[in-house]
């Protein structure tokens, strides 16, 4: 996957203490691209998952750091594991800082399901793309609801 050169970027988020209307955003409902996300949450969460239509908090460990799977797993496991639908909503009582790490391959990686995940009952259902097609495909410019997925899927 020439992860050794990869396209690997930390973007820091702060969500200011303010006052606010409940569940009110600090990111809109999303699907990050790559492979992992690897989350320093901080000092109080906000993070929370879509699960069979509803969210629930995600509720990390003090000091943890939360493994999120992202699109390129799901197409290299050929839809054996999901990237992770999720959002984040603000705390009133205290001022949040989150350190996602996102990981990924080479922008010139060519991306598709792995020979071990793919047989007869299992035929391949994502189309061959490179990483930078499907960063493109995802609109990763635009923090959204977007997914690449919706544009590879066979």
């Amino acid at each position: 996957m020439k992860l050794e050169s990869g396209c690997d970027f930390i973007t820091p988020n702060d969500y200011p203490l303010r006052p606010y209307s409940e569940n009110q955003l600090g990111q809109a409902p999303h699907y990050d691209p790559g492979l992992l996300i690897l989350l320093l949450p901080g000092l109080s969460n906000g993070l929370q998952l879509e699960h069979h239509g509803k969210w629930i908090n995600a509720n990390p460990q003090p000091n943890s750091i939360v493994v999120s799977i992202a699109d390129q797993i799901e197409i290299l496991t050929n839809g054996k594991y999901k990237c992770v639908f999720h959002r984040v909503v603000l705390n009133n009582n205290v001022r949040r800082i989150s350190l996602p790490l996102f990981i990924g391959p080479s922008l010139d990686t060519m991306v598709s399901p792995l020979p071990e995940c793919v047989d007869e009952h299992h035929p391949p259902a994502y189309l061959v793309k490179t990483y930078k097609e499907l960063l493109e495909a995802n609109q990763y410019h635009e923090i959204d609801v977007k997914s690449c997925l919706k544009n590879v899927r066979l």
